[in-house]
């Protein structure tokens, strides 16, 4: 399990090892700033939807392992939208807070993308053991903003490119995808509550 792990682990840093390995090698397009902004922000999207995957992927595998790469995963979708975030703030803007306010407010792409790291800011601080025991019954109730931010993440992709949408498309196709397996799975299970509430006999496969 451990070396399962390790092996997550690293593979979540590679598009980072990546990023600084074109940089430093010149690998780069001609507006530098603007690659490491669009891929760590790819890359916080992409983890965000394999981390809310990975609850369907239980229910259809029956692989509950799966479970303990959650928070991992989690946390490296965090990270990577702390980096892009991180960037915005320092590349494009030189910590000037009214400019920043002034595009938050301004450009929806902006105001999209800021409400989803917003969510995810505290569903981080409280992805620990200590903060699941704390908060009880209630650390569920306030981890499902993350569904919240992944419809953010996605509309903040689709108003930045405007005209290649084809990439954000797909994106929101599988995030459709992951609420709608929820959905189901939800109603079969009060299908069948209802079922047994009834006296009725579930059918035998």
């Amino acid at each position: 399990m451990r070396s399962a792990k390790t092996l997550v682990f690293c593979l979540c840093l590679v598009p980072a090892l990546v990023l600084v390995w074109d940089s430093v090698t010149g690998g780069l397009s001609v507006n530098p700033i603007e690659d490491i902004t669009h891929r760590t922000g790819d890359w916080s999207l992409r983890l965000l939807l394999v981390t809310l995957a990975v609850t369907p992927f239980r229910w259809l595998t029956g692989w509950n392992e799966v479970v303990r790469y959650r928070r991992m995963l989690g946390l490296f979708t965090f990270w990577y939208a702390s980096l892009h975030f991180s960037t915005y703030i320092v590349f494009d803007h030189f910590f000037d807070l009214r400019s920043i306010t002034d595009d938050v407010v301004e450009r929806k792409y902006v105001t999209a993308g800021f409400l989803g790291f917003v969510l995810m800011l505290p569903l981080a601080v409280t992805s620990t053991q200590g903060w699941i025991r704390r908060l009880g019954r209630r650390w569920s109730m306030l981890h499902r903003l993350v569904y919240v931010a992944a419809v953010a993440g996605v509309i903040h992709f689709l108003w930045l490119v405007k005209l290649e949408t084809s990439e954000p498309l797909i994106y929101a196709a599988v995030l459709l995808g992951l609420f709608l397996v929820r959905v189901v799975r939800r109603m079969l299970r009060r299908s069948a509550g209802h079922r047994v509430s009834s006296g009725q006999t579930p059918a035998t496969p």
